[in-house]
């Protein structure tokens, strides 16, 4: 399965989060999600300006490739058993169809593919217009971070909700790298 994500991200500060968190995102649930992150030991991923995780979501285990577009991006999903899903943490990984298309076309072997960690976040999701707007709180690396984040079926539609958030809740415009960059950044400076 594939699809285009288009999304738009605006880091916080724990001042900013708290206060969308109580005012926005009120009625929202709070749902905890964790990536597991996925690598070459020489970047090959990180290089052609892709991603590989797994994230365990709604009862199952999918993993994920982000290939960079034109506009957003290009996510390309494998749904993976419990089994196959431990054996990728456990340095056994086998990918599946799906995706093991999309990394031959990349030219990256599947054995070099190795485990490199998890990132947990702590989300709120609501709709807005044809937008769904996402309060994370993400740890890793004995870190911690927020952001808002605006899904939505055009950047042009995402900027705009963006700003109109930002803008009615006096927010500052900053931006953010994904979350696999900043754990990546994270787990460097831990190693150094």
């Amino acid at each position: 399965m594939q699809e285009i994500e288009i999304e738009l991200k605006n880091e916080l500060n724990d001042e900013e989060y708290t206060y969308l968190k109580n005012t926005l995102f009120k009625e929202a649930q709070m749902k905890e999600q964790t990536n597991h992150y996925f690598e070459t030991s020489d970047f090959q991923l990180k290089n052609a300006s892709s991603a590989l995780r797994i994230r365990f979501k709604k009862g199952s285990y999918v993993s994920t490739l982000k290939e960079p577009q034109s506009e957003g991006l290009l996510e390309t999903h494998d749904e993976l058993d419990d089994e196959v899903a431990k054996a990728w943490m456990n340095g056994h990984v086998s990918l599946g169809p799906n995706i093991r298309k999309q990394i031959e076309k990349l030219n990256i072997s599947e054995k070099s593919i190795q485990y490199y960690g998890q990132l947990t976040t702590y989300r709120q999701e609501i709709q807005k217009d044809d937008c769904l707007l996402v309060l994370d709180h993400s740890i890793y690396h004995q870190q911690e971070d927020y952001e808002l984040e605006i899904e939505a079926p055009s950047t042009q539609k995402a900027e705009n909700m963006l700003q109109e958030i930002l803008t009615t809740y006096q927010i500052e415009r900053r931006r953010i790298e994904s979350k696999i960059k900043r754990f990546f950044s994270a787990k460097q400076s831990d190693s150094q």
